[in-house]
């Protein structure tokens, strides 16, 4: 019998781990895993767990200092998953088995981010440098102003991209058009261009919950699936013609339940059929204790007086505002929390 994540993974859909662990990603491959993202949060857990210490060790011994070590660390484990993901990438001639690196968070901090020419340069900056000799690395670089505005030069210097928070359209062909015009003026050809979308979907079901308390029951809990579906299908159309030897694909984020009400394959079990799925180690545990077998569901949507209603009342401008303000925040906060992180540790093990 057909395992519930293998059923999704046979209608088309990818599966990227939302973890860079190494037991997880040992065993997530076996589920029909193909790729990995990675974030601060993800990186600061990893680290806390100890299991690491040796390897910080190591780099603290090169007098590195706690925001050098941060990153050594991030381009260490990262390095370590595109290992494990290398033979996909390599089976695939370059359309699957990525792993994301996301760039410095507080490019974006509120406290700490620097004048927007400042930040569009060093996102240029980082983003070259991490995505050196990095054949299976993707750059996670974030929708915003900033952000977007680094995307063109990117693509022309060849880096594979992963554009992260995007909440609306308006942000996806932005990001989009931006690394289109990026490829077409790369100097070896579009061989190698590689490029994803990642929309965030639960997210926008508790910004509906907390603004839009009013939305009837037929449209409360749907706009984040009707959001990521649409711009699905504006992504598939866009690159029809566009003769690109790889997939420009969009990542389906932030997957997990929100809403304690729900079941733990609420959006995942209707985002079937094409592009790919990052869900948390959590996520695939609960649906392979489920025992589902799972149909296509990319194509459907509510009924139309439900379209309608989302927008009427959906004003995606606010939405997306405020949804990125609070993206980067979550991003930032760990990553400042994982430099606190290294300084305890760097008391603890020269005490060791």
């Amino acid at each position: 019998m057909t395992s519930p994540l293998r059923s999704i993974v046979d209608l088309g859909t990818r599966l990227w781990l939302d973890s860079i662990d190494p037991e997880q990603i040992e065993r997530s491959k076996d589920m029909g895993a193909t790729g990995a993202t990675s974030n601060p949060l993800i990186i600061a857990d990893l680290i806390e767990t100890g299991r690491f210490d040796d390897k910080l060790a190591t780099f603290m011994e090169k007098d590195l200092s706690d925001e050098d070590i941060a990153w050594a660390m991030t381009n260490q484990l990262v390095t370590n998953a595109q290992d494990a993901f290398f033979d996909v990438w390599d089976q695939t001639q370059g359309n699957d088995g990525y792993v994301s690196f996301e760039l410095d968070p507080l490019l974006e901090d509120d406290d700490q981010a620097p004048p927007i020419e400042q930040r569009i340069a060093r996102y240029g900056e980082l983003g070259k440098k991490w995505a050196a000799g990095q054949p299976n690395r993707m750059i996670k670089v974030p929708a915003t102003t900033a952000g977007l505005a680094a995307l063109e030069d990117l693509a022309a210097a060849g880096v594979c991209l992963n554009v992260t928070l995007i909440f609306s359209d308006k942000q996806y062909e932005t990001a989009r058009d931006a690394i289109w015009r990026g490829a077409q003026r790369r100097s070896n050809g579009l061989k190698t261009f590689k490029s994803v979308y990642s929309i965030f979907v639960s997210r926008v079901d508790v910004y509906t919950r907390q603004q839009h308390p009013d939305l009837s029951q037929d449209a409360q809990g749907r706009v984040g699936l009707v959001n990521a579906k649409r711009i699905a299908r504006a992504n598939r159309d866009f690159w029809a013609d566009k003769d690109t030897p790889l997939d420009q694909e969009i990542v389906f984020a932030s997957t997990g339940v929100k809403n304690p009400d729900d079941p733990d394959d609420r959006y995942i079990s209707q985002l079937v059929g094409s592009d790919i799925q990052t869900n948390p180690p959590a996520i695939n545990d609960a649906i392979e204790k489920m025992g589902k077998t799972y149909t296509r569901t990319i194509d459907t949507l509510p009924p139309q007086h439900v379209l309608d209603e989302i927008d009427r009342t959906i004003d995606p401008a606010h939405l997306e505002e405020t949804l990125l303000r609070e993206g980067t925040a979550k991003f930032a906060d760990p990553h400042k929390k994982l430099l606190a992180l290294i300084a305890r540790k760097r008391g603890s093990l020269s005490n060791a």
